[in-house]
């Protein structure tokens, strides 16, 4: 138990209150698995976008591992409220990024909650041009001026990382390099032997070296056709096929492929992710 704050600024006693959350230690869940403009997409009559198998509706990347020490977000979509109200969990102890694109940073207000139940700022860890582009897009959380409230503004504070492995929340994160189209780089993480590689069409061969031996990889693969920043779907089985992963789940998934007439045709040990899967972490 700890105080409630006045969460919205309003005139009213401070009371005991519990978070009210699930514990999910051991687990990591998929909270989004679709591409930038989610699926269904806005306006889009496709097979897809207006099929009734609930693993076609598909929010922003985003996922959220259970840690011994806490739970660990991997990127701030813009559906992340929605997300993290889906699946109970209502506590968020640090944010990890993959890279600074808007459909991956653009819900980090929904983290103004947490510093009332952490008692401390959110750390945020990822690469500096991360935090230069968090600080441009989110330039009142940092403002100098005294807050009207308390809440509103996120309360952050950034911890710098690159390719070196790092310890948060009690358990080992390595950093991996991949490519995300000819101009950007991003972050992969594998925890233990599960790895999250999102928004990527290259992985460079130091990287590739870190990624054996992994119980699960959880991979990039956007739609059928070749794209100029991400891995087509015959470009992502291919990186499993060399890896070879017991289990391999595919992520940031458009419209093209529809979960269950994909899934049919993968081959073993490879599937299609969709939102509220849960993976154990070994």
């Amino acid at each position: 138990m700890r105080p409630c704050a006045n969460l919205g600024g309003e005139e009213k006693s401070v009371v005991p209150r519990e978070v009210l959350t699930t514990d999910i230690r051991g687990e990591l869940i998929l909270l989004g698995t679709g591409t930038s403009v989610g699926v269904p997409s806005i306006g889009c009559p496709c097979d897809v976008c207006t099929s009734d198998d609930s693993h076609d509706k598909r929010t922003r990347c985003a996922a959220l591992v259970g840690l011994p020490q806490g739970n660990l977000l991997i990127d701030t979509p813009p559906d992340l409220r929605q997300q993290l109200l889906r699946e109970r969990v209502g506590l968020v102890h640090a944010v990890l990024f993959t890279h600074e694109h808007a459909d991956h940073i653009f819900g980090l207000d929904d983290l103004r909650l947490f510093p009332f139940y952490l008692g401390h700022p959110v750390p945020l860890y990822c690469e500096v041009l991360v935090e230069d582009r968090i600080r441009k897009s989110f330039d009142y959380a940092f403002a100098e001026m005294e807050p009207t409230h308390a809440g509103a503004a996120p309360q952050l504070t950034f911890q710098r990382i690159g390719l070196a492995p790092f310890d948060v929340l009690g358990a080992g994160i390595t950093p991996l390099r991949l490519k995300h189209g000819p101009r950007f780089d991003v972050l992969g993480f594998r925890m233990g032997n599960v790895a999250y590689c999102t928004d990527t069409n290259g992985i460079p061969p130091e990287s590739l070296a870190l990624l054996e031996g992994l119980d699960c990889l959880v991979l990039d693969a956007l739609r059928m056709r070749p794209h100029v920043t991400h891995f087509s779907l015959d470009e992502a089985i291919e990186v499993a096929r060399q890896l070879r992963p017991q289990r391999t789940i595919f992520t940031h998934i458009s419209h093209d492929l529809g979960h269950a007439r994909t899934n049919a045709k993968l081959p073993a040990g490879m599937e299609l992710g969709y939102d509220g899967q849960r993976i154990r972490l070994t």
